[in-house]
């Protein structure tokens, strides 16, 4: 599995990244990048039910829209997105595909105590640090997820703040306490460092 870094922090620009390296290659990638602030929906649902557009737009806030389904989630700095592209193989379902698991395992190494949940989500005690979502194209798996490290929380939770009156048939987003596992982890140390450190692990674990 190759390793790519991504230069750069524009949401949009990730999100076409990640859909480029599905379409266009062959062989299984790990993507990794950071994106400036930003909230991403998922591909069925209504940004006005999801997202306090006035809130993001006051500050700095970008949406973009990616193209697997699940829900709407915060992103800044302080956040690592990770995301897997491979094929599936013969006779295997998308839906067996683990992905989860080796992140998960790669964060208790590094001394997260972190647990898969029910939506292949990761846990850590009652706090979700890492949400997860995949989109498939032919035998080709996008499997992409965030990880918060260090975001502001506060703005995740007001961005995050959309119409429910305004949903329509779009898919809600499943609210869920979100935490950041930097205080688990060595003092100052940032993002960019640990997902360099976090990369090593998932690798040898994949």
């Amino acid at each position: 599995m190759q390793l790519i870094r991504s230069p750069w922090s524009d949401p949009a620009r990730n999100c076409a990244l990640e859909e480029q390296l599905m379409k266009e290659r062959s062989d299984d990638v790990l993507l990794l990048y950071i994106n400036s602030p930003a909230v991403v929906v998922g591909r069925h649902q209504t940004i006005a039910a999801e997202v306090d557009c006035k809130f993001c737009a006051a500050h700095g806030i970008a949406i973009a829209r990616r193209i697997s389904g699940g829900g709407a989630v915060y992103h800044d700095g302080g956040n690592i997105n990770y995301a897997f592209v491979v094929n599936i193989p013969g006779g295997v379902l998308a839906l067996d595909c683990d992905f989860t698991s080796p992140v998960a395992a790669a964060l208790r190494e590094l001394g997260v105590d972190a647990v898969v949940g029910s939506r292949k989500e990761i846990r850590c005690g009652e706090y979700k640090i890492s949400g997860t979502a995949s989109h498939v194209w032919r035998r080709r798996l996008l499997f992409h997820g965030t990880l918060l490290h260090n975001a502001n929380l506060q703005w995740l939770q007001l961005a995050l703040r959309g119409n429910p009156t305004l949903r329509g048939k779009g898919v809600a987003s499943t609210p869920d306490k979100v935490a950041n596992i930097s205080p688990l982890l060595p003092a100052g140390e940032t993002t960019e460092q640990f997902l360099l450190r976090m990369a090593k692990k998932i690798l040898s674990a994949c």
